[in-house]
């Protein structure tokens, strides 16, 4: 199979999708962002690194970013984390309040947002550091040192982030949070401000696909917590709209409001797709489009 051939042809039909969505306009720095952009990227198991598109341009991670954060706490703290967040499928959008109230303070999984803070909240409590710790693994598993937080971008979340000030408050009053709401807030925002493009990303998450293993060959988790973060990523990985993306694509993937979407070919290697303009689940249209597009050339599929 030609995969350069593949991955030009994915660029070429599915980009035009993008005129199907809008880029998340809730935060002024993404708005800003060019809605026709499109870049695909695929990391293989034996060193190949492929893109077509925009595949080398930096962009805002967003809650891509959860995967890595999932698997550094999991490295660090095993199955304690489960206590304070469940593994199941929220059926409400990610940034819901109501669905928090009702379960007293407990997110239903750590990739909708009051999940997410409680990841930071814990990787925090474990390295003193949440954005740092996690901008190093970053750095080392791209191979890119120059990753680093778009500070535009983390002023711009900052600014406008009342809702999950909300969320992180209201955690704090049920006893869900070991730090203070003002030190998670800002080590959320910056984490979702993270800058890499569909290459760095691509190679930063191969250890997913490879049962555990970094790319210098130590191991980060055990095949068990590696199988873990793939199944929660199927199961939840893109909002509200996860039984669609398993339907249609049929692979673990980890989607952010920055277009981006990083999906996981167990034993193969792991794509990176970037389109700005998304659908009303917060996922980037013309992505979607193309990670079915693989899956259904390819056939591979985790089914």
């Amino acid at each position: 199979m030609d995969l350069q051939a593949l991955l030009d042809d994915l660029a070429r039909e599915s980009a035009p999708f993008a005129a199907q969505g809008r880029v998340a306009d809730y935060i002024p720095a993404l708005a800003a962002v060019d809605p026709s952009r499109f870049g695909i990227a695929l990391a293989t198991m034996d060193g190949q690194v492929l893109g077509s598109g925009v595949w080398r341009a930096p962009f805002s991670v967003q809650s891509v970013s959860k995967a890595f954060a999932l698997a550094l706490v999991l490295a660090r703290d095993g199955e304690a984390l489960w206590r304070r967040v469940g593994r199941e499928p929220s059926g409400n959008p990610f940034n819901s309040l109501v669905q928090l109230e009702y379960e007293k303070g407990i997110p239903r999984n750590p990739f909708i947002n009051a999940g997410a803070l409680v990841l930071v909240d814990r990787l925090l409590s474990l390295t003193g550091d949440s954005v740092g710790a996690l901008r190093a693994f970053l750095r080392e598993e791209s191979g890119n040192a120059a990753v680093d937080v778009d500070a535009e971008v983390a002023t711009s979340e900052a600014a406008h982030g009342h809702r999950n000030a909300a969320l992180a408050h209201f955690m704090a009053s049920c006893g869900n949070l070991e730090n203070p709401v003002e030190a998670v807030l800002d080590h959320y925002f910056r984490q979702c401000s993270l800058a890499m493009s569909c290459g760095d990303l691509a190679r930063a998450g191969l250890f997913l696909a490879n049962h555990g293993l970094r790319a210098d060959g130590s191991r980060l988790l055990t095949r068990s917590e590696a199988k873990r973060i793939n199944a929660v990523m199927l199961t939840c990985g893109t909002y509200d709209a996860a039984g669609d993306f398993a339907y249609r694509v049929g692979l673990p993937g980890k989607s952010g409001v920055g277009g981006g979407i990083l999906a996981v070919l167990p034993e193969r290697g792991v794509l990176c797709v970037w389109s700005p303009a998304l659908d009303a689940h917060g996922n980037s249209v013309a992505g979607v489009e193309a990670l079915d597009r693989f899956t259904t050339r390819t056939g591979w599929s985790v089914f």
